[in-house]
């Protein structure tokens, strides 16, 4: 918004983050994005505050703030309601508040709208979902329809008015409920077709194919075939939005099936990994009682590239590999993750493939980062402690193509028939 010309005031509670925003840093990777800042503070038109000043003179609020899921699953929207309470105690005669924050439906209208009423200020309205990938976000909020909701048509038109500096699409709808409906489904749809691949890949390995060679041939030439491949699905959006959905829905008394179903189907696969992989190194003459495990990608996501670890697909399989391997030692390497994030979970962090490579046992890719996709598998195997095994949740490689020292297996999710496992003295393969 600064790039387009308008003054913006950030507030951000937590220090560390603010004193890297005023240097001109994000806390967080996004292409391009430090350069925006430095930019924008070059200009005059950013500044950053802990909190909204007396007599400040915004016109525009936008609500930003995160919407994770409590201990028991529950949402919380105590962080909307305390910056909601901010704005109404300072915010001017008039002025419009949008919320762009993952909502239940109705949250807006049940919470956000009668905080601000009670000020009696005139106080606009609208919920306005932000809908970009992490790792092209800059470019998509220029590119993807911008969805406005609201309860009247004025409040529609000022916020439409200010997102086409934005974009050149805007989407007016007739309510907040359908526009936090329209948010939430964007990305439920997705975990859903996700969890449809990875219910793939549990059935392919039942019965001994390729689940890769399943979707790939089956997308050849025929465009109504749309399963994504399997593989891990998490991140800040996915791995909660449909509980997020279901407690809202819940007031109307509907349950939606396929969005829960699916997401725990895609919760339940990570803990299968871990089960296997101790399946066969049971059965594996040599393999240590103490192994050394090496997990490559913390990030949910490998492309578009992101640091953010929240919602990772890497916490689950860790704790469900802890359980397997009660005694292993863990590391880990992401080009994107910072060390001290990748210490925080508890496992020793490796500057390099080759350190994450030697002397592991078990090496597990879990996101599909671009680095990740042409490895020198044939060296990196050289590396590793024999009898060990390469287990690849993206399916990055065809395993009857590589060329692995004879003890030293590769695998990949939803293709364990076609798996390369080790071949050792006294292996009962």
């Amino acid at each position: 918004m600064a790039s387009v010309g308008f003054r913006i005031m950030g507030i951000e509670i937590r220090s560390s983050v603010l004193e890297m925003l005023r240097c001109g840093h994000s806390h967080f990777h996004e292409p391009g994005l430090n350069e925006m800042l430095a930019q924008g503070m070059e200009d005059g038109l950013l500044e950053w505050r802990h909190e909204i000043p007396r007599g400040c003179e915004a016109s525009v609020y936008i609500i930003t703030v995160g919407t994770p899921l409590g201990q028991g699953g529950e949402v919380r929207l105590d962080m909307i309601e305390r910056v909601t309470r901010e704005i109404a105690r300072r915010a001017k005669p008039g002025s419009l508040v949008i919320l762009r924050s993952t909502v239940m439906v109705g949250t807006t209208r049940n919470l956000v709208l009668p905080i601000l009423e009670e000020t009696g200020a005139g106080l606009q309205v609208a919920f306005c979902p932000e809908r970009t990938i992490e790792g092209q976000a800059l470019r998509e909020l220029r590119q993807l329809p911008q969805i406005v909701g609201a309860s009247d048509l004025q409040t529609i038109m000022r916020a439409t008015q200010i997102f086409q500096f934005l974009t050149s699409t805007i989407v007016r709808v007739g309510s907040f409920e359908t526009a936090e409906m329209i948010k939430l489904i964007d990305n439920v749809q997705r975990d859903v077709l996700f969890a449809l691949a990875n219910e793939v890949s549990l059935m392919c390995d039942a019965i001994g194919i390729s689940a890769d060679e399943v979707v790939r041939s089956g997308k050849l030439g025929y465009v109504r075939h749309v399963v994504p491949l399997p593989g891990p699905v998490g991140g800040p959006c996915l791995s909660k939005d449909s509980y997020i959905l279901a407690q809202g829905v819940a007031k109307a008394g509907v349950v939606p099936e396929i969005a829960l179903t699916s997401r725990k189907l895609n919760e339940q696969q990570l803990r299968g990994v871990a089960e296997t992989l101790r399946n066969w190194t049971d059965r594996l003459t040599g393999f240590p009682k103490k192994p050394v495990i090496t997990l490559l990608g913390l990030a949910f996501k490998g492309r578009p590239a992101t640091d953010d670890i929240r919602g990772t697909t890497a916490k689950p399989i860790l704790d469900a590999l802890r359980i397997a391997y009660p005694t292993a030692e863990f590391r880990g390497f992401d080009a994107v993750v910072a060390a001290h994030d990748i210490s925080g979970f508890g496992i020793a962090s490796v500057d390099s493939l080759e350190d994450g490579f030697r002397g592991a046992n078990l090496v597990l890719i879990l996101n599909n980062h671009p680095v990740f996709e042409n490895l020198p598998l044939s060296r990196l195997a050289r590396l590793m402690c024999a009898p060990g095994i390469i287990y690849d949740m993206w399916h990055h490689y065809k395993a009857q193509e590589l060329r692995l020292p004879p003890a030293i297996g590769y695998a990949a999710l939803g293709s364990h028939s076609t798996a390369r496992l080790p071949i050792a003295p006294g292996a009962n393969y």
